[in-house]
């Protein structure tokens, strides 16, 4: 595939140009549920920058629901938990907490940064409430949902437990960072091959069981088709429990809307995963 081929497959915002008004849809609705919600802990902070910071929404006072992690996207350089929080809703309606995840961008930092910045988050969740995790996240935010279930975490903690993040549900991820070296994408982020077959979790060893749910929307681009289809096939073969999962109609943004219902069957499968964790 030439280099103006992978432009076109990885250029979403090229692809959905009525985005503007999805990502300013999804500001709007996330500022609305979190001025409403009454279980929430807003800007909790994990790490230096001021950037690395957690917000949890919980199902109620208590505190002891199971815990999802949602990571956002942007191509590892763009947005911010802030355009995400309403996606709690539905998850505190089926009994989940949500907690999403800033980090750092690219170019400040490197694609590598922002994977030890998000499995920083992960651990502090873990340390504080002492309970495994389920990984989420859209696009870029997929790709490190990937990156933590790869983890060694007794690298990390040695009293972590090594399957401290047992599952995970990407939506439209992005497994192989190949394939954006020739790409406009890579003007911030600056990979190489070494470094971007380095931070590819296609390839990584799974440390133990783990469970990937590889969502992606049916109208997304062969190549977004393609990397979740291969992180589902790939992984299977060395153990993993995965599923590959079409959202029919919906494109790269619009991948995000059955989240926003409980009763979707993404949302459901989100709960299950979950409550598997108890």
């Amino acid at each position: 595939m030439t280099a103006l081929d992978l432009e076109t497959e990885y250029n979403n915002r090229t692809r959905v140009p009525e985005h503007p008004g999805i990502i300013a849809g999804w500001k709007q609705n996330a500022a609305t549920f979190r001025a409403a919600h009454e279980n929430a802990e807003l800007g909790i902070s994990y790490g230096a920058s001021a950037r690395q910071t957690l917000d949890i929404f919980w199902p109620g006072a208590a505190h002891d629901a199971p815990l999802a992690l949602f990571i956002h996207g942007g191509y590892w350089q763009a947005l911010d938990p802030l355009h995400f929080s309403h996606f709690a809703k539905s998850a505190n309606a089926n009994g989940i907490a949500l907690a999403l995840c800033g980090y750092d961008l690219c170019p400040q930092v490197r694609v590598a940064d922002i994977i030890e910045q998000v499995r920083a988050s992960a651990l502090f969740l873990w340390k504080r409430h002492r309970r495994k995790i389920v990984a989420s996240g859209h696009s870029a935010g997929g790709h490190l949902a990937a990156c933590l279930l790869a983890t060694d975490w007794k690298k990390y903690d040695a009293d972590a437990p090594e399957d401290l993040v047992p599952s995970g549900l990407s939506i439209s991820g992005l497994f192989d960072l190949t394939p954006l070296i020739s790409t406009t994408v890579n003007n911030a982020l600056q990979l190489d091959h070494k470094e971007a077959t380095q931070n590819s979790p296609l390839g990584w060893p799974i440390s133990g069981k783990c469970a990937l749910d590889a969502w992606v929307g049916a109208e997304e681009s062969p190549e977004y088709l393609r990397q979740s289809r291969m992180v589902a096939e790939e992984w299977k073969k060395r153990g993993a429990e995965t599923a590959y999962r079409e959202i029919a109609g919906a494109n790269h943004f619009t991948a995000l809307d059955p989240l926003s219902d409980p009763r979707s069957e993404i949302s459901q499968r989100l709960a299950a995963l979950g409550h598997a964790l108890r």
